[in-house]
Order: structure tokens, then C-alpha cells, then sequence
């Protein structure tokens, strides 16, 4: 298993910014690759993604989620991978956003892109869309405010 870190400060409240994380089916919108998101209850989604040039699909199952503080996810099948992210409010109107996830490159351009940091920046951009995304909206599209 392969481990990314990577963190961003957003212009929005600690709130506005985990409201709009939990919107899962939002994430084609700034998360490079990610075709489709479809929630299938409070705590289980089916991805459908192009990973290394191959369409790949998969369930994860949310494990923890603690409104603005934390989502924690793990794959149930298909692509490998798990992770948490975690808010911070830094001030009023500003908030830390950081993502940890582990993920297990399948094939030769997976690895490849493992090894040479595309996938590690392909993170990057995808939090940096993100911070574009609810930034110029100033608002999220929704919430969900439950606790798993």
C-alpha cells in the first residue's frame, strides 16, 4: 500500500467545507478521473473512476464521520484504498483541510504513476479544485450532518 498526505487552507468556514465533502455524487465536479459517485445509503458508495487509462469501480464503506471534524472511508471491493480527512478551523472564515490516504497501485502505469509522484498530484490538484470549487460558490451544495 502506497500512503498520500496532502493538505489545503480554504477561504470558507470549517463548516461550509465539510458540508460540501459530504455531497460524495459533487466529486466528479473537482476530482480529476472520478467519472461517478453514486451514495447508496448514509454510509456505502459505488465509485466509477479512470485510474492509470482503465475505467475501475468499486464500493466503499464510510467508517467514521464526525460532522467538521472527520470522514474516514475504506474500500470494500475493486480498487484498494482507504483514508480520512480531517477539517481544522483556523479562523472564522478559513479552514485547513487534510487528506491521508492509502491505495494499492494495480498494474505497471498504476506503479509508474506511484512511483514518479502523478498520483500524489493528482491529489494535490484535485484539493486544489476543490478549494476553487467551494470558494467561488461561497456556499455548499448541501449536507449531510450525521455521525458513523
Amino acid at each position: 500500500m502506497s500512503l498520500i498526505e496532502k493538505s489545503i487552507e480554504i477561504n470558507v468556514p470549517v463548516r461550509t467545507a465539510y458540508n460540501q465533502w459530504t455531497q460524495f455524487e459533487e466529486f466528479p465536479r473537482f476530482m480529476e478521473g472520478v467519472k461517478h459517485v453514486k451514495q447508496l445509503d448514509e454510509t456505502h458508495l459505488h465509485w466509477k473512476a479512470e485510474i492509470g487509462g482503465k475505467e475501475k469501480e468499486w464500493d466503499a464503506e464510510i467508517t467514521e464521520q464526525i460532522p467538521d471534524r472527520r470522514i474516514a472511508w475504506r474500500s470494500r471491493d475493486g480498487a484498494q484504498n482507504a483514508g480520512v480527512v480531517t477539517f481544522h478551523r483556523l479562523s472564522d472564515s478559513t479552514s485547513k483541510v487534510m487528506l491521508q490516504m492509502e491505495y494499492d497501485p494495480d498494474g505497471v502505469l498504476e506503479n509508474v504513476g506511484d512511483v514518479t509522484g502523478m498520483v500524489s498530484q493528482r491529489v494535490v490538484g484535485d484539493l486544489e479544485r476543490f478549494k476553487r470549487y467551494i470558494e467561488s460558490r461561497g456556499q455548499e451544495t448541501g449536507a449531510w450532518r450525521g455521525t458513523v
